[in-house]
């Protein structure tokens, strides 16, 4: 049960709210569903539950063939909504993509969402994770280099919160959990201004990250370059690929500083 605090308002539209849990009820390990299973996943009658996918169906979110339900790609256009509504994707695209040729790896442009970051511009040179991440993919904030690197920008008592709030999955041997841990490593991000994170999130994978910033300068994102541990050391990263991420993300933020953003 929900506490005061978070009580909804005058203003709060339940039945909003609810087609959207519908929608994110849809994932990897659920593209298709019966309606019980929609009930079942967002906590609704079967009734309920109907009455939102006839209404996502009839609007063309959703597809049915009678037994079972799917999203269509119009679902799309409320992600690209938020993508075609921020001139900064647009103005990173390409700087991204000079970057991934200069340095043969990897490029993601990330935002800070509660615990999660959430990618919103990959440029790919090879698949290096075993995930496969992609505009919209959510990892951990505490355990990326992106994360870090937008918590770093955060005050605080804000951090405090997340942390205070944040599930502790030990994802491998190098994995830091505890709160001295991540506090020390966002403090040495906020000093240098960069966050290197060297296989916390999954074995092999190694990443640099640093902050694009506003005409304001306040951090609205984060680039990061990924590379396999065993073919690009903490070394490497940090004196040859640092640089160059340091300049790409300069550019976009004098871009964007230029556009008045």
């Amino acid at each position: 049960m929900k506490n005061e605090a978070q009580k909804p308002s005058d203003s709060y539209v339940q039945s909003f709210a609810r087609g959207l849990e519908v929608i994110r009820s849809f994932s990897a390990q659920a593209p298709v569903q019966t309606l019980s299973e929609v009930a079942a996943r967002t906590g609704m009658t079967r009734a309920g539950a109907r009455r939102i996918l006839l209404t996502l169906q009839t609007l063309g979110y959703v597809h049915s063939d009678g037994k079972h339900f799917r999203l269509t790609p119009r679902i799309l256009d409320l992600g690209f909504a938020y993508l075609s509504s921020m001139p900064l994707w647009s103005l990173a695209g390409p700087a991204m993509e000079g970057l991934v040729d200069a340095v043969g790896e990897s490029c993601s442009a990330a935002v800070l969402d509660g615990l999660d970051v959430v990618y919103v511009l990959r440029v790919h040179t090879h698949k290096i994770m075993s995930t496969n991440l992609g505009v919209g993919s959510r990892l951990p904030a505490f355990w990326t280099s992106l994360g870090r690197v937008l918590l770093a920008a955060q005050p605080d008592a804000q951090v405090q919160a997340l942390m205070d709030r944040c599930p502790r999955s030990q994802f491998t041997q190098l994995t830091q959990t505890s709160d001295e841990a991540l506090w020390a490593a966002i403090r040495q991000t906020r000093s240098q201004g960069w966050c290197l994170l060297n296989q916390e999130l999954e074995e092999g994978l190694i990443s640099i990250a640093a902050p694009v910033r506003n005409s304001l300068g306040q951090t609205v994102a984060a680039l990061n370059i990924s590379g396999q541990a065993n073919r690009t050391s903490a070394e490497m990263m940090q004196n040859q690929l640092l640089p160059q991420l340091l300049r790409t993300c300069d550019t976009i933020s004098q871009l964007l500083r230029a556009a008045g953003r």
